[in-house]
């Protein structure tokens, strides 16, 4: 596979699953507006209860940091689950958010572009 010529230092062409521009803007915003809350998916309790870590898919959990670890790994966030002493880090793309958050908008459309990008 051949990749774009590089523009502005950014790497570009079909291997790429972030929108580099849309994963930096987003991860401001969520930066900016931290502690934020979310919930784990259903998927990711059960992961994480194999790790002797309590998380309820109803219950609130809070996003406390926010970064990227690259194409691979896409926005982590530190979450912080009651009940539970040591916080854990997950991709954004295992949390949901309510509705009426001013950012869920944009975190529903960077979750659904990663999604659909790893599926291919």
């Amino acid at each position: 596979m051949e990749l774009a010529p590089h523009r502005h230092g950014r790497i570009t062409g079909s291997g790429v699953i972030d929108n580099p521009i849309q994963m930096q803007r987003l991860l401001a915003r969520l930066q900016g507006t931290l502690p934020l809350p979310a919930r784990v998916t259903p998927e990711l309790a059960a992961m994480l209860k194999t790790q002797n870590i309590t998380a309820d898919a109803s219950a609130t959990a809070t996003i406390t940091a926010a970064n990227y670890a690259g194409d691979e790994g896409g926005i982590m966030c530190r979450l912080e689950i009651p009940a539970n002493e040591k916080a854990v880090h997950v991709s954004i793309t295992h949390l949901r958010f309510d509705p009426r958050l001013p950012l869920a908008r944009e975190i529903t459309a960077y979750q659904k572009h990663r999604v659909k990008h790893l599926r291919i």
